[in-house]
């Protein structure tokens, strides 16, 4: 009970102090919540969304990580890290299996500029996927306990349900304030446990479901980045301002806006020239980059089969032989296809000089 009611400090804490781990929470099977506080009493004051790096006393010597921050700065007694145990991790291996309460780290920080602090608006989307939950987790927590209704949609992927982080604290959350809506999508199920949300990876079409004002949202993501690529090539395949975009990445942590990366991201041009060869044909065509392949066939007079238009029934699924399209497809081709030179005729669309076997 001592512990319970101990006075903190009246200054924040800096990382010229350790952090002494003070609990130790299991999330799922690999995943755990590590919370600190400071030894003198000292407060802690960051932005939803920031992260510290810790130095972590491996064998063979020590190393630094970063992780994002899920607890909230609104409630400042102490700081909580959320560390999943990647394949290959070392930093994250040995949390999980060594650090316990009790034990002290050095750490610095806080640091970055992932947080919705920063950008105000009226709406808010956030979209995350394994692990790239704890800043929003933190921003969402920020929100909750502002005493103000939010409106934010909280869209995440995993794997399987029982791998949700937080899952059971969102829920809780949102089952008391409406302006908090959750959307999950999973890719398997768990073993005898029915599941009715939405299921598979996340696309066009399943964002236009969970939220259909998208447009009118500032988006906040963080994941792989594979994951925040594809999410990247529909916000911006559906129009959407990307001025409005921000995103956090599990590479090297971002502390100022001048570190932050320029996101070269292929956007088809308008006014940039195409050209497509109709191999089986002998069709060649000039389009430009704004065209699909489905299209510039149709008006050349070729016939390619199809069905929705929008990359999901997989009917106008072709074979590319050379040069590079824009594909942006929900879920009608698989990744073994499209390593193997398929695309999808309906949502390709040509960079350059592109040849199929049409």
């Amino acid at each position: 009970m001592a512990v319970l009611v101990k006075a903190f400090g009246d200054k924040p804490w800096k990382d010229d102090e350790p952090l002494e781990c003070v609990m130790v929470v299991p999330e799922t099977s690999d995943t755990a919540t590590f919370t600190f506080r400071a030894p003198s009493g000292a407060w802690f004051d960051y932005q939803p969304g920031q992260f510290v790096t810790l130095d972590l006393p491996v064998p063979g010597g020590n190393v630094q990580r970063t992780y994002t921050i899920s607890s909230s700065p609104s409630r400042p007694l102490s700081i909580s890290v959320t560390v999943k145990a990647q394949p290959g991790s070392v930093g994250g291996r040995w949390m999980i299996d060594h650090l316990r309460p009790g034990m002290r780290l050095k750490a610095f920080g806080p640091a970055g500029i992932f947080s919705f602090v920063r950008h105000e608006a009226p709406k808010y989307l956030f979209i995350s996927a394994g692990s790239g939950i704890t800043p929003v987790m933190s921003m969402t927590t920020w929100a909750w306990d502002s005493g103000e209704m939010p409106d934010i949609v909280f869209v995440h992927a995993a794997r399987s349900p029982s791998e949700i982080i937080f899952r059971q604290r969102l829920e809780g959350m949102a089952d008391r304030v409406p302006g908090l809506q959750l959307r999950f999508t999973v890719e398997d199920s768990d073993p005898f446990r029915t599941w009715h949300g939405y299921r598979g990876r996340l696309n066009q079409i399943m964002l236009g479901l969970m939220a259909p004002d998208y447009l009118e949202r500032e988006v906040f993501c963080c994941g792989p980045e594979p994951f925040m690529q594809a999410v990247r090539d529909m916000l911006i395949a559906l129009g959407f301002d990307m001025d409005h975009y921000h995103q956090e990445s599990f590479g090297a942590p971002i502390r100022t806006e001048a570190e932050a990366p320029v996101l070269d991201d292929v956007v088809p041009d308008e006014d940039s020239a195409a050209q497509i060869t109709f191999e089986s044909s002998g069709v060649v065509a000039k389009c430009n980059e704004t065209d699909t392949v489905l299209a510039v066939a149709k008006a050349n007079g070729l016939n390619i089969p199809s069905g929705c238009t929008f990359g999901l029934c997989g009917t106008c699924k072709i074979r590319k032989t050379a040069g590079e399209v824009h594909m942006v497809h929900n879920g009608g081709i698989t990744d073994e296809d499209i390593e193997e030179g398929y695309i999808l005729a309906c949502c390709s669309h040509p960079i350059g000089a592109v040849s199929v076997e049409v």
